[in-house]
């Protein structure tokens, strides 16, 4: 189970960029963060793994507080919270497996991390998980070769092989065309209820987040505005969180 409560961030006095925050998400739960740009919805994904530090409230990982772990338990924390990336963050002179094996990262020394020193059974769990994903023919290409969709879909199984509980995504759709977008929507929708993961998806397609979300989070002006089964998701509640009609989103 993941609890915000009563989060709170401000990047400038007097202009908060959250305000009283608060959600629950259950495991093999897929949600989505909609809203407009400069709403927070940034702020709160990187805010769950602590990237960077908020003002105030909870952040509970079942039932653990990671807004008050020191250095050590933050690193564990981290261990089971999963990124998704807009831009893959992938490095793109090595393989697609070397990149996969970078999830295991979080478990290394510093000298087994360097020296990329990985146990053959994570060898054998990255190409189960490339095979999964659809890439277990491309572990031995360069990322710089592959496609955007195939790039997101490496992140997603460098996100699973941390065993994580929560997977969060960055407007991971963003940089694909609508074909690979879908592709990616329906497995990381297919990956949640699989491995009961919670997974959290920053989204400007609201067509996507009706779509394949199970719940939806509206965020306004760092304000929470709406946070129920997408199938509430009314046109009254979009015209709230942006200010205009934009059903033709929902066809």
């Amino acid at each position: 189970m993941l609890e915000v409560k009563n989060l709170q961030k401000s990047y400038e006095k007097d202009r908060p960029a959250l305000t009283d925050i608060s959600f629950d998400i259950k495991p093999g739960t897929f949600v989505a963060i909609i809203g407009p740009s400069g709403a927070g919805k940034t702020t709160i994904l990187r805010s769950l793994n602590q990237l960077i530090k908020d003002d105030d409230g909870q952040i509970l990982l079942d039932g653990n507080d990671i807004r008050t772990a020191n250095k050590t338990q933050l690193r564990k924390y981290r261990r089971q919270i999963g990124m998704v990336f807009q831009n893959y963050n992938l490095v793109e002179r090595l393989t697609v497996i070397e990149n996969v094996l970078h999830g295991r990262l979080g478990y290394k020394s510093t000298l087994a991390g360097v020296f990329g020193r990985y146990t053959q059974e994570e060898k054998e769990e990255a190409m189960s998980l490339l095979k999964k994903v659809g890439l277990e023919n491309f572990a031995l290409k360069r990322c710089s070769e592959l496609s955007g969709g195939q790039k997101q879909r490496v992140g997603i199984a460098r996100s699973l092989i941390q065993h994580p509980k929560v997977i969060l995504c960055d407007e991971p759709i963003a940089s694909l065309d609508p074909a690979s977008a879908q592709n990616v929507m329906e497995l990381l929708k297919d990956l949640t209820e699989e491995y009961n993961l919670i997974c959290i998806a920053n989204l400007h397609q609201i067509n996507m987040a009706k779509k394949y979300a199970d719940q939806i989070i509206g965020i306004r002006k760092g304000k929470l505005v709406f946070d129920e089964n997408a199938d509430l998701l009314s046109e009254d509640i979009l015209r709230t969180l942006y200010d205009q009609d934009i059903t033709k989103e929902l066809e």
